[in-house]
């Protein structure tokens, strides 16, 4: 069979971005300047970054939403994007997660997030037997340690994650894992857990050091970061991909670095979604066989689009552009 097309599957968020001047002191009041509702999580800015590419790629949709509001948002958001919903399940015991993004311009950002349907999605929900039947190429699972149950390790050290990974991979799709920026106490078992299952792990620099406890100086510290890449492919995994503000390595058999090329910080509209889309743009460079530098410098120009965005998903261009 000749195998096409991505599956996205994990995090479906309703975010409602909240455009701030100054972060307030405890109990005081601050003005919100502007205000606007996105689709964001892995799986979702990664599937509908890849639509707004305009490809032609067939492209998937797969996770669990509640029977509300936001449940009814990202559905429509995969419609308008012409993304395939058919492994969108749906339950009433849950809300759609969802998240409150305070953005201060030139600042930071910051998230109250409620997990809701994200912590609840299991292996039951995610088909992958159907989905390679289908003929899809590419199955993406994001991010891990922000899916309660598919995270939790199981006494032999396993996880529904990694397991899924294994089915995917055991049915000849390439597997593709997208990492958060959490701290939580199973972060590296839960890493560690998929890692012999993951052909391309995607994470920054913040997430290197918490997976590996290897200390990484910063975003610019390319020793660092090539020793947690190491460290991760001794864990398992065929090729990192490492990304940070400064530079993105890819670490296959020989390493590959290409560094992005300066955005103004003056017509940054939100930092929200950059890595997604990053990831976005290699993911389709994975699927169509490209090198990894050219993978790596088309991630970048999509990383730096979506910053003009004010939600994660709606500054990236169609590749023409991009190109």
């Amino acid at each position: 069979m000749t195998r096409r097309g991505i599956a996205c599957a994990g995090n479906w968020i309703a975010d409602i971005v909240h455009t701030i001047g100054t972060w307030p002191q405890k109990s005081d009041l601050v003005h919100i300047r502007h205000e606007v509702m996105g689709v964001g999580g892995g799986s979702a800015n990664v599937v509908l970054d890849l639509a707004a590419l305009q490809t032609g790629l067939p492209l998937y949709a797969v996770g669990l939403l509640g029977d509300d509001l936001h449940g009814i948002f990202c559905r429509n958001a995969c419609i308008t994007a012409g993304v395939d919903g058919r492994w969108l399940s749906h339950t009433n015991s849950h809300l759609t997660a969802h998240t409150l993004v305070m953005n201060v311009p030139g600042d930071s950002r910051t998230f109250f997030y409620n997990p809701g349907t994200n912590d609840a999605l299991s292996e039951d929900d995610i088909p992958v037997d159907h989905i390679a039947a289908a003929g899809v190429r590419l199955f993406y699972l994001g991010y891990l340690n922000l899916m309660g149950t598919l995270d939790r390790v199981d006494a032999d050290g396993s996880t529904g994650s990694a397991r899924l990974l294994a089915q995917a991979r055991a049915a000849g799709m390439i597997t593709c894992v997208d990492l958060v920026s959490t701290a939580t106490p199973s972060f590296a078992a839960t890493v560690a857990a998929a890692l012999p299952h993951i052909d391309y792990l995607f994470l920054n620099e913040v997430e290197a050091a918490r997976a590996t406890g290897l200390p990484i100086a910063g975003p610019d510290d390319q020793a660092g970061l090539l020793a947690a890449a190491k460290a991760l492919q001794k864990g398992g995994v065929k090729t990192v991909v490492l990304h940070s503000g400064a530079v993105a390595l890819w670490l296959d058999d020989t390493s590959h670095w290409v560094a992005p090329q300066p955005v103004d910080p003056a017509e940054i509209v939100s930092p929200v979604g950059a890595g997604d889309a990053f990831c976005a743009g290699v993911i389709y460079a994975i699927h169509e066989g490209w090198a990894p530098d050219r993978a790596l410098r088309l991630g970048h120009r999509a990383a730096a689009a979506s910053l003009l965005g004010a939600t994660a998903t709606d500054g990236i261009p169609p590749l023409t552009k991009l190109l």
